[in-house]
């Protein structure tokens, strides 16, 4: 198993109180992790030397962050068996999520890499004779990334890539679910170049989640905060930083509709439900809560998927028997079964591929869902769906806007031009036509709008999250003033 240290200047170290934690294996139930259980006074020392180390590696050329980045992808997909091993102990992952999450991880690294030579500004005419007016973008300081744990890797990483590629230095609050697959992921950007202290890893019992990100929230070296989790924490988190004027990057819950046209390729939308909706156990922030289907495909729609859905049975993600894996603790089952219970006693049918044992939940299936149950406004974040038969397409339109979310979404028609017109009226961050609600790159901007948070990873759009744009001017000739 092995002792999961902090990384603060470069060096392991435990927490100054000698605290730690344990991580359980969410299906056996053994210590699948020991980690430092962090205290403020750590929070502090990380946050320092990650200041500490920003001017160097802000002073440093493009070419060679980008050449520290790319040896990080390496390490890191180099690692892809250990990343298994972890995810799988602390988490019930599956091996292909688990190595899903790797490759990905390692393309986020890669397009940071890209981004190095692309922090770029410009020349804007002035007004004023002989001015050279600029705008350039500048590195913040310290960033606090804290990442969760239903995708690791991939969220851990992305807490971490832009930031490193616009210069800045960062401070990883790892989750208290994952603390060994996170660590993994600071051991890979070291050995791959980036400098040893420039990215501090603080670990924490669960218990101190609350005094261990507002103390690093308030510390004034830290400029900018980017958040991956649920809306609840995210709105203490939002609030806690606007009293320090710290600009944050949100990307919280889901409840990603899936939208069915009355021209749609039914095998194809099956398909691609099954998977937004299953896929990681439906432990997806993009993944498909509910599903909304026009008056003429709902009962084919509706066959075909509880078909497929009857064989998701859930098991030891060690054994790789099972399409399904472990959900991440019991309270999800719980949850996941009231709200499957408030929907039965409304009136809604369930279709279920088998009853949980622990935390091994087959796949679960809600039709007939009204917008007064649970299940319709809730984020689930475990394996089931919500099926809603809609009136037309004005009501298909109603149901997708229903809530408080919006971060995915899916359309499914033949007719793009249609499905264009529909998506525009769609309040999402992210909308796929004919496609499913679960697809990430590296290189696209990736956020949410109202609860779901805001602000946008990936590509050029992080780059104006992690940096400072500055106006600066250089006068060639003598002025000329009034006084």
């Amino acid at each position: 198993m092995g002792f999961v240290s902090m990384k603060i200047g470069g060096k392991a170290r435990p927490a100054s109180d000698g605290r730690s934690f344990h991580r359980r294996n969410p299906v056996t139930g053994a210590i699948a992790s020991e980690a430092a259980a962090a205290s403020p006074a750590d929070a502090i020392a990380a946050a320092d030397a990650a200041a500490a180390a920003f001017p160097t590696w802000a002073a440093l050329g493009p070419n060679a962050r980008r050449a520290a980045l790319l040896g990080a992808a390496d390490a890191l997909a180099a690692r892809a068996d250990a990343f298994v091993a972890a995810m799988a102990d602390e988490i019930g992952a599956t091996e292909p999520w688990a190595r899903f999450n790797t490759m990905l991880a390692a393309s986020i690294l890669r397009e940071a890499a890209a981004l190095t030579t692309q922090v770029a500004g410009e020349v804007i005419p002035s007004d004023k004779p002989g001015c050279l007016a600029m705008a350039s973008r500048e590195p913040v300081g310290v960033v606090l990334g804290i990442a969760p744990w239903n995708a690791p890797v991939i969220l851990g990483v992305r807490a971490l890539a832009t930031p490193l590629a616009c210069g800045n230095a960062v401070v990883f609050k790892a989750s208290e679910t994952c603390p060994r697959t996170h660590s993994l992921i600071v051991e890979a950007l070291e050995e791959g170049g980036v400098p040893r202290g420039l990215v501090s890893l603080v670990t924490n019992a669960p218990e101190d989640a609350a005094d261990i990100v507002g103390t690093l929230i308030d510390h004034p070296a830290v400029r900018r905060i980017n958040f991956t989790g649920s809306t609840k924490v995210g709105r203490i988190i939002a609030e806690r930083a606007a009293r320090q004027l710290k600009p944050c990057l949100l990307e919280l819950g889901g409840k990603a509709p899936f939208m069915v046209l009355h021209d749609a390729d039914l095998e194809e939308a099956v398909n691609a439900a099954i998977f937004g909706a299953f896929f990681n156990q439906g432990q997806i922030c993009m993944s498909t809560e509910r599903i909304i289907l026009a008056p003429g495909v709902a009962e084919d729609f509706v066959a075909r998927f509880i078909a497929r859905a009857a064989a998701l049975k859930a098991g030891d993600p060690r054994e790789g028997k099972a399409p399904l894996g472990a959900v991440v603790d019991v309270q999800t089952v719980t949850k996941v079964t009231a709200l499957i219970e408030d929907a039965r006693q409304k009136g809604a049918t369930l279709h279920s591929a088998g009853t949980a044992e622990g935390v091994l939940m087959p796949a679960q299936v809600v039709d007939h869902v009204t917008t007064d149950m649970r299940i319709a406004n809730e984020e689930s974040f475990g394996p089931v769906v919500a099926i809603f038969r809609a009136r037309d397409e004005e009501d298909m339109i109603r149901l997708a806007n229903h809530g408080e979310y919006g971060l995915s979404a899916a359309i499914f028609t033949r007719d793009v031009a249609r499905g264009l017109t529909v998506a525009r009226q769609i309040r999402s961050g992210i909308c796929h036509i004919n496609g499913p609600t679960v697809h990430d790159e590296a290189q696209m901007p990736f956020g949410g709008t109202a609860s779901s948070g805001y602000g946008r990873f990936g590509g050029k759009a992080g780059i104006a999250e992690f940096t400072e744009l500055r106006w600066i001017t250089v006068e060639t000739q003598p002025g000329q003033y009034p006084l």
